[in-house]
C-alpha cells in the first residue's frame, strides 16, 4: 500500500517509470533497513550480524554457483511457460528501461536491481522475517511463510511470482545453511543483474 501510494505521488513529479521505481526502491531500502535496526537490533543492543550480515564458509561458494545456475534456468523456464499461458507483466520499470535505453538508464536499472534490492530485501525478508518465523514455528514454516510474503510484495509482476517464491526458498535456505545473508545477496544480485542485461538486449 505504501509503495503504491509512493509510486503515484513520485510519478506525478518525476513522470518517468524507471526513475520513479528506482526512487521508491531506494526509499524502501532506507525504510526497511532502518526499521530492522530500530525495532529488532537497537532495543536489544544487537549488531547487524544478528540478521546475517557476516562472512560465510569458503566451501559454500560451489553450492552458491549451483543455486545460481538452478535459479537462472528455472527463471527462464518459468517466464517461457508464463508467456505461453499469456500471463503478462505489469512492470513499469522494465517498460521504461526498454523505451529509453541508454548507458545512464541501464546503470540506474542495474544498480537498483542488482545492488540496492538484493541488500535490503535479504536483510528484511531473510535476516529478519525468515529468522522470526523460524524461531516461532521452525525451519519449514519459516521457509514457506517468508517466501510467500516475498512473493506477494512483487505483485503485480504476475509472470515472475513463481520465480519470486522459488527465489525466496533458495535465499532462506542459503541463510539457514550458512548463517549469513551474503550468499543470498550475491545470488539475488547476479540473477537480477542478468535479468536487467537480458532486458536491455531484448
Amino acid at each position: 500500500m505504501i509503495e503504491g501510494l509512493l509510486y503515484y505521488l513520485l510519478n506525478e513529479v518525476i513522470q518517468n517509470d524507471l526513475y520513479t521505481g528506482t526512487s521508491i526502491g531506494l526509499v524502501m531500502a532506507i525504510v526497511f533497513t532502518t526499521s530492522v535496526y530500530l525495532v529488532a537490533l537497537k532495543p536489544h543492543q544487537l549488531g547487524w550480524d544478528e540478521v546475517g550480515v557476516r562472512s560465510f564458509s569458503k566451501q559454500y561458494w560451489i553450492r552458491m554457483l549451483g543455486w545460481t545456475i538452478l535459479l537462472i534456468v528455472a527463471s527462464i523456464s518459468i517466464v517461457a511457460i508464463m508467456d505461453v499461458l499469456q500471463i503478462g507483466i505489469d512492470n513499469h520499470k522494465t517498460k521504461s528501461l526498454k523505451q529509453d535505453m541508454n548507458g545512464f538508464t541501464f546503470s540506474i536499472g542495474f544498480i537498483s536491481a542488482a545492488i540496492i534490492s538484493p541488500v535490503y530485501e535479504e536483510i528484511f525478508y531473510r535476516g529478519f522475517l525468515y529468522k522470526w518465523f523460524r524461531a516461532k514455528w521452525g525451519v519449514g514454516i519459516g521457509l514457506v511463510a517468508s517466501s510467500i510474503i516475498f512473493t506477494l510484495v512483487h505483485i503485480p509482476t504476475y509472470n515472475t511470482l513463481p520465480i519470486n517464491f522459488l527465489s525466496g526458498l533458495i535465499f532462506a535456505w542459503t541463510y539457514e545453511k550458512t548463517g549469513s545473508i551474503v550468499p543470498a545477496i550475491l545470488i539475488h544480485g547476479t540473477v537480477n543483474g542478468l535479468g536487467v542485461i537480458l532486458t536491455a538486449m531484448a
